[in-house]
């Protein structure tokens, strides 16, 4: 079967976009380089205006975690997926993450804890974005109210 009436494409989300989503959401994944290859794990966070006037990304972790003990270069992602539509829409964060003293974060921003699920979580990083990207899929259904692929 062919869907020759579907355009489908990609967009590219503004800055805004992109922080409007990363602002709304508090699970993702950090893909950090470990013995020479990418790792990708997920994590929670929160994101916040750092005092600098720059957002940063705050992930706490395990002391000794594979997140914790990666290097300073790290990708960072959200994204949702709706498989059934075919759309959905992706945040890419590339930056430079550091350890933080919990106690001197909590004095700059005492509500940026992102509150992990797991306990034990005392290693606090934070993300310093370099690069912000963000992309949008959209199937367009020329004249259609709802998408076939809905009612398969």
């Amino acid at each position: 079967m062919t869907e020759d009436w579907l355009l489908e494409h990609v967009d590219e989300m503004t800055m805004a976009e992109c922080l409007a989503f990363l602002h709304g959401s508090h699970v993702g994944r950090i893909a950090v380089t470990v013995d020479d290859y990418p790792v990708v794990l997920p994590v929670s966070y929160q994101m916040v205006e750092h005092t600098s006037g720059g957002p940063v990304l705050i992930v706490r972790t395990r002391p000794g975690s594979t997140v914790s003990e990666a290097g300073d270069h790290v990708a960072f992602e959200i994204d949702s997926i709706d498989e059934t539509c075919g759309v959905g829409w992706s945040v890419l964060v590339r930056g430079i993450m550091h350890h933080v003293r919990r106690d001197a974060f909590a004095t700059l921003l005492p509500s940026a804890d992102p509150h992990p699920w797991l306990d034990g979580c005392d290693d606090w990083l934070v993300i310093n974005p370099v690069m912000v990207t963000g992309r949008r899929v959209v199937t367009h259904a020329d004249g259609f109210g709802f998408h076939p692929r809905g009612y398969a």
